[in-house]
């Protein structure tokens, strides 16, 4: 190995998402297919067992980038040197929860893992909140860990995004590869707005593809409420393809975009397009560098998004409001 590893922490690391997550991440899927890892493997200590289990099978997949595994049944231990921190595990919502109330039962979580992500992680650390309310959940973390940049905290959309991507995709009988520059506007809500107004397939608008009657009614609802569809279906909230979307967060984030360019992140506000400063909102981005993101400015933005990004900046603010006591 030529390059130092980099330390990825992941809480709730084997539970659905968790398990799905870390062997692509062992494989070099995120970080490149010459970078080192150690996962450093975080859950509850009822979970330790299972976890025990979970570093058995990574060792016997040999994988030849994994150059370490460390557990630990706290985000103190969990966290410490750590130059990636993916915030993964969560409380789900009980049977009967507003979206209010799992903010308050989540966010002492996110308190407590701030709190250790300043206490312990690498100076130049970067976090992606996957559990949910994740963009709220990432202020909180945030407003705890006061050495590290804000800059360096972000929630995921980039299911959203994936999601919006796949569905132009089946309309128009393409692969997903060859869909780009969708992204995804607000909170990881059914407030988010998914915008194609930059998208393009083989060098032509989505929007000239793809009929507005369609992108306004079951594209636009099919990505907001596709979480609960796949609930419906399955029984169970998204593992897989959450645990792919943070992979491709983190990845592009590290790598760049490729081919596209741009991506979603929900990342502190520094005022664009109106949202207030501090909050953490998704906007398309795009990479300068590596761990260096940049709004894309100049997006035109018609009355009617507009309105529907005040709607989740909204929503926000409420939330926001909500955990006070705890920023």
């Amino acid at each position: 190995m030529t390059k130092k590893p980099i330390r990825v922490a992941v809480t709730g690391a084997a539970g659905n998402i968790g398990y799905s997550l870390i062997f692509p991440v062992a494989a070099g899927t995120m970080l490149g297919a010459d970078q080192p890892v150690i996962l450093q493997l975080v859950e509850l200590p009822p979970a330790m067992k299972g976890l025990e289990g979970v570093a058995l099978e990574l060792d016997d997949c040999a994988y030849p980038l994994l150059a370490g595994i460390e557990l630990a049944d706290n985000a103190q231990d969990g966290f410490k040197n750590a130059d990636v921190v993916m915030l993964v595990g969560a409380k789900p919502r009980g049977p009967g929860q507003t979206r209010a109330d799992l903010i308050r039962d989540n966010g002492p979580i996110f308190t407590g893992q701030g709190d250790a992500i300043e206490a312990g992680a690498a100076d130049d650390v970067k976090v992606v909140v996957v559990g949910n309310p994740c963009n709220t959940n990432a202020l909180i973390a945030a407003s705890r860990a006061k050495r590290v940049p804000r800059s360096s905290f972000t929630a995921m959309t980039r299911l959203d995004q994936n999601r919006a991507v796949g569905q132009i995709a089946k309309k128009l009988g393409v692969t997903p590869g060859e869909v780009k520059d969708a992204f995804i506007w607000g909170n990881h809500s059914d407030t988010m707005v998914p915008d194609v107004s930059l998208a393009h397939i083989g060098g032509m608008k989505a929007s000239e593809q793809l009929a507005a009657e369609w992108l306004a009614g079951d594209f636009d609802k099919t990505v907001r409420t596709r979480g609960k569809a796949i609930i419906d279906a399955r029984g169970k909230s998204s593992a897989a393809s959450a645990a792919f979307a943070a992979i491709d967060h983190v990845h592009d984030w590290y790598l760049g975009t490729g081919s596209n360019k741009l991506t979603s992140m929900a990342i502190p506000s520094d005022g664009s397009y109106g949202i207030p400063e501090g909050l953490i909102y998704s906007f398309p981005v795009k990479i300068t560098a590596p761990w260096k993101y940049e709004i894309v400015q100049g997006v035109s933005v018609d009355a009617a998004t507009q309105a529907r990004m005040d709607g989740s900046t909204k929503e926000l603010l409420s939330e926001r409001e909500a955990v006070k006591d705890l920023l």
